[in-house]
């Protein structure tokens, strides 16, 4: 395998058609309960991107992303601003790029949710339903469960919700997600099934009214951020770890919970980076960035550029559910600045791409020489491989920066993350990288 340190190359890259399979961590024939209070447990999830089999070229593939993570750029941006100006409803994201399959009940009944980073509630569509999307499956009837229970209102998941009321039936939750979109019903326990591994008494909501565009790739949203409501808060095992395939349409994703969410050095050098707390977005994995180099040059890029500021705005976030990184719009400038400097290509002004920086490539495209970009996290020089961060089109001709501007939060996306086994640990507080073939796990 080539090394990624390697001087510059140009690779191709295409959004991820992914398999879907779950697998246990315990080989068996029969399904097996999970008790998180022991040291080996944990269980394998592969990982399906939300334009798979869709038959998309690759510009296309690209701008779909794009769009959505404007759009979550978008929401996550008002979620900071809504909480910096003293709002307390929860606004969070809510949509995302890979899709997990679960099994929720008593007995399993099997789906798909958006797996997201930026958010903790685990949800699924539920009868009775007065409003629900369109899904591909079934709506979960609870009543055909033996192992659902609704939330007392004393039960510390409902005092753990943003905006949970006692009703009738207990505990009820509302989460709205900046756009109108929402999700409203009952919290409750079940027992969810990964493969063969069961984990009962998992706190869900159970969404009798869902609605809004961002949900309708799966039946329901698995969250796993920071905080108390989310799945690795829940299994007590407090660290999980994915692997995103290139996005080339043939290879499959994978997330680790639990003890297999371990980083393998036998892959390479690991780059660890502590994990920064803003109390008003408890949630979010927010990363200390100092600055980035393009090429041989360290961008003059002001640190505070990226910094969270005392009212919770600003910072930098890493989160699988948005495609492109977006910087900070002076440091976005400056990485331009940078590549158009040392690319030494005519800028392509089109537009057709979507993407903000685009150049024309020479008929002869083996003499083309992309510069290195290494993030400087605290404690760790992350050295990205040429095709993280550009995309080469040959039909198109273009060569294109998959990096954005933000006019407030800086976000390092999942094209920035491919083939690298990403760790998170709540435990020690820290994110851990190390760059590996994804596909070959």
């Amino acid at each position: 395998m080539a090394s990624p340190y390697s001087t510059c190359c140009v690779l191709f890259l295409a959004l991820a058609i992914v398999a879907l399979h779950v697998s246990p961590a315990v080989s068996t024939s029969r399904r097996v309960f999970v008790d998180w209070h022991e040291p080996e447990q944990g269980f394998r999830v592969m990982l399906k991107h939300v334009d798979s089999g869709k038959n998309l070229t690759k510009w296309e593939q690209i701008q779909r992303g794009i769009a959505r993570g404007q759009h979550r750029l978008q929401m996550l941006n008002a979620m900071v601003l809504a909480a910096a100006g003293g709002v307390k409803a929860p606004v969070v994201a809510g949509d995302g790029e890979f899709l997990m399959y679960l099994s929720i009940g008593t007995p399993p009944k099997s789906y798909s949710a958006i797996m997201d980073t930026g958010s903790d509630l685990i949800w699924i569509q539920c009868k009775p339903c007065s409003q629900c999307y369109q899904q591909s499956t079934p709506i979960f009837d609870p009543k055909k469960s033996s192992t659902y229970a609704k939330l007392s209102c004393n039960n510390h998941l409902c005092k753990a919700m943003p905006q949970g009321t006692c009703g009738d039936d207990g505990c009820e939750y509302r989460y709205s997600y900046g756009d109108y979109s929402l999700t409203q019903g009952v919290m409750a326990t079940e027992t969810l099934t990964f493969g063969k591994v069961l984990v009962p008494k998992i706190g869900f909501g159970c969404g009798e009214d869902n609605e809004g565009e961002g949900f309708t790739q799966g039946a329901g949203l698995v969250g796993l951020g920071r905080g108390a409501l989310s799945l690795v808060s829940q299994l007590k095992e407090p660290k999980f770890s994915y692997c995103l395939t290139l996005f080339d349409g043939t290879q499959k994703s994978t997330l680790l919970m639990g003890s297999l969410a371990r980083v393998n050095r036998t892959f390479g050098a690991v780059k660890t980076t502590p994990l920064i707390r803003n109390p008003l977005q408890p949630s979010f994995y927010y990363l200390s960035l100092n600055g980035i180099s393009v090429g041989k040059t360290r961008l003059p890029i002001k640190k505070s550029s990226f910094a969270l500021r005392d009212d919770g705005t600003g910072g930098l976030i890493i989160d699988s559910g948005t495609t492109i990184t977006y910087l900070e719009e002076n440091a976005f400038r400056a990485v331009k600045k940078g590549f158009i400097k040392q690319m030494n290509l005519p800028l392509d002004t089109s537009g057709v791409t979507g993407l903000d920086l685009c150049f024309t490539l020479p008929s002869d495209t083996t003499k083309v020489k992309v510069p290195k970009l290494v993030f400087h996290f605290e404690g760790a020089d992350l050295d990205l491989p040429a095709e993280n961060y550009m995309t080469s089109d040959s039909e198109s001709g273009l060569i294109c920066l998959t990096m954005g501007s933000s006019n407030g939060l800086s976000i390092f996306g999942n094209i920035q993350q491919q083939n690298m086994m990403v760790f998170h640990d709540l435990k020690q507080q820290t994110v851990s990288f190390v760059q590996t073939q994804c596909r070959k796990l």
